[in-house]
C-alpha cells in the first residue's frame, strides 16, 4: 500500500515536473506507460506536443534523519528540441546557491548544475553519455549540498532503465 501511495505521488510529482520544464501555465496529468522495476515511464501532453520521460525514486537517501521531500532522477524526451533524451535531478529543498552535484554512475563521474531544487547536466553534450552509462550500469548516486549545507547522498537501482527507455522510444 505504501509503494502505490508513493508511486501515486511520484506520478502526481512528475507531471508537474513535466508541465515546469515545459513551460506551461496549467497542471496536467500523467500517464503511467508501464513500471519496469525501479524505473517507470510516463507521458504528457504539453502545449508543445507529448513530453515521455522514465523516472525512479532513490532506494537510500542520505543522512537518513533529515526530510529530503520528494527526490527523483529522470530522463525526458521533449517535443521540438534536439536532446533526444535530458536527465534531471529533483529534490524537495533548495541546493546551494552555485552548487554542483555529483552524477556517479558505476564510478563514472559527471557534473550537474544546480537552480532551485533541480539540477541538469553542466555539459549537455554529456546527455548521452549519461544515458548509455545508465543503461549499461547497475547503480547510480548523486551527491549535493542544500541551501543549509546539508551534505546530502542519494542511491539509485539502475534496474528497469533499459525496459522503460523501450517503452517511450516511440512515445510521440
Amino acid at each position: 500500500m505504501m509503494k502505490q501511495k508513493t508511486l501515486a505521488m511520484v506520478v502526481a510529482l512528475s507531471a508537474s515536473v513535466s508541465v515546469a520544464l515545459a513551460g506551461m501555465a496549467y497542471a496536467q496529468a500523467a500517464t503511467r506507460i508501464k513500471q519496469n522495476n525501479a524505473w517507470g515511464s510516463y507521458s504528457h501532453d504539453g502545449e508543445q506536443g507529448k513530453i515521455c520521460y522514465i523516472l525512479s525514486m532513490p532506494t537510500e537517501k542520505q543522512p537518513p534523519d533529515r526530510d529530503h521531500g520528494d527526490v527523483f532522477f529522470m530522463l525526458a524526451q521533449h517535443p521540438g528540441q534536439n536532446v533526444s533524451l535530458e536527465p534531471q535531478f529533483k529534490v524537495g529543498y533548495s541546493f546551494k546557491d552555485n552548487s554542483k552535484v555529483t552524477l556517479d554512475i558505476d564510478g563514472r563521474k559527471f557534473s550537474m548544475f544546480t537552480r532551485g531544487d533541480n539540477a541538469w547536466m553542466e555539459n549537455p553534450a554529456e546527455d548521452t553519455l549519461v544515458v548509455e552509462a545508465m543503461k549499461a550500469g547497475r547503480e547510480m548516486s548523486l551527491s549535493a549540498e542544500s541551501q543549509r549545507g546539508t551534505k546530502t547522498r542519494y542511491v539509485y537501482s539502475l534496474s528497469g532503465v533499459t525496459a522503460s527507455l523501450a517503452d517511450i522510444q516511440n512515445c510521440r
